[in-house]
């Protein structure tokens, strides 16, 4: 059955402004990037420079390693959200036990307190065993808030997969991992898609865990970004603006292209 021509027109009409809104800004900053000067009230740039992106990207800056940092804490942090999450979400969703909603409650709870009560909690936690200003301290405590989420996005996706699927495949002789790779993956697919992309942002933007569990010791690309901003420089605050989005904006389009071929 075909959909009326206005129904296209308004979803056509729709996505362009969804577009346009999400393009606008992405558009600015790249202007404000290039420009050499730009200042009120001209509507664009009078002269345009590529000065910004030559020093984002020379050893100068040092933009490049705290990329690095960035994409190795976010994504030790996606991985180790994911497999934390998987067996405590199975549990969740398919179990009944006392103290369930009190468990689902303690999930909630790093989400609800404010990021500084928790930072300065894990903090004096992680001093004690000497995880303070290493890698590892900052992935752990990126971790704080990125397991709730994962967990309570997988803990949907395991409740809409009948247990009884799995109890068939046994029953017909599949081994376990046969029963994870043919019936339970393929099931909680989509849902593990977004966990992961959440844990992966979660991660990616986090500044202040990152600046008091690392101590300017551990500098991720948040870090380097908050430090240009304030030194004034709008081009190359804008240009490694743009950097720091990219990675979002892929992983954004990839999760949102897997959920698309798997419907």
């Amino acid at each position: 059955m075909k959909k009326p021509a206005p129904v296209k027109v308004a979803k056509a009409l729709a996505v362009i402004a969804v577009t346009g809104l999400a393009a606008t800004p992405l558009a600015l900053l790249t202007a404000r990037s290039l420009a050499q000067s730009w200042y009120w009230p001209s509507l664009a740039p009078p002269a345009w420079s590529a000065r910004a992106w030559r020093y984002v990207f020379s050893p100068a800056a040092e933009v490049l390693p705290s990329l690095a940092t960035s994409l190795s804490v976010a994504l030790a942090v996606t991985l180790l959200a994911v497999i934390v999450a998987l067996p405590a979400s199975r549990v969740l969703a398919w179990q009944e036990f006392r103290g369930k909603r009190a468990a689902l409650f303690a999930l909630l709870l790093p989400v609800l307190t404010p990021p500084l009560a928790a930072t300065m909690g894990a903090h004096s936690l992680f001093l004690r065993y000497e995880l303070t200003d290493t890698w590892a301290g900052v992935a752990l405590s990126h971790l704080i808030g990125a397991v709730p989420y994962a967990t309570l996005m997988l803990t949907g996706s395991f409740s809409r997969l009948d247990p009884d699927y799995e109890a068939q495949a046994r029953t017909l002789g599949a081994r376990a991992f046969d029963v994870w790779r043919h019936v339970t993956f393929p099931a909680i697919a989509p849902g593990l898609a977004v966990a992961a992309l959440f844990a992966f942002l979660i991660s990616w933007s986090q500044y202040l865990t990152t600046l008091l569990i690392g101590g300017g010791r551990i500098v991720t690309l948040p870090l380097t970004l908050v430090a240009f901003q304030r030194g004034g420089d709008e081009a190359i605050a804008a240009a490694l603006s743009l950097v720091f989005l990219a990675p979002t904006v892929v992983a954004a389009f990839s999760v949102a292209r897997f959920l698309k071929e798997s419907q």
